[in-house]
């Protein structure tokens, strides 16, 4: 009879410590502000019409930009490509979410690492 044991990698993962969440949050900020930064005026101003910020839960980058009304939402869509690329400078895997006004759509995401689907769009 073969006897199994637990490996470290195996268990259920830790609670993150507080010091892990400063960590993440610090991590989180930096990116928004190179991003931020990066950003040319039209995206920037874009931008502060909006709520957006990055968060890393779930492992993966995410860049979320909540658009307060459709002009706006087809506006930063029309900016994705740019907003992506300037991204991918900072961190080769992250993503994009585009979230509309509430009940008035589906958020729209893309992955950096995926532009050159959107060659066209740019």
């Amino acid at each position: 009879m073969t006897n199994y044991f637990w490996q470290n990698e195996d268990s259920r993962p830790m609670q993150p410590t507080s010091a892990d969440i400063i960590l993440r949050q610090q991590l989180e900020y930096s990116i928004s502000k190179y991003f931020y930064e990066d950003c040319d005026r039209c995206i920037q101003k874009l931008l502060s019409s909006c709520r957006w910020y990055v968060t890393t839960h779930a492992n993966a980058l995410t860049l979320v930009i909540e658009c307060p009304d459709q002009v706006t939402n087809w506006r930063v869509l029309q900016k994705i490509v740019p907003m992506a690329t300037l991204l991918h400078k900072i961190v080769s895997s992250a993503k994009i979410r585009v979230c509309p006004p509430e009940s008035q759509g589906m958020p729209f995401e893309m992955r950096v690492d995926e532009l050159s689907v959107y060659k066209d769009w740019a």
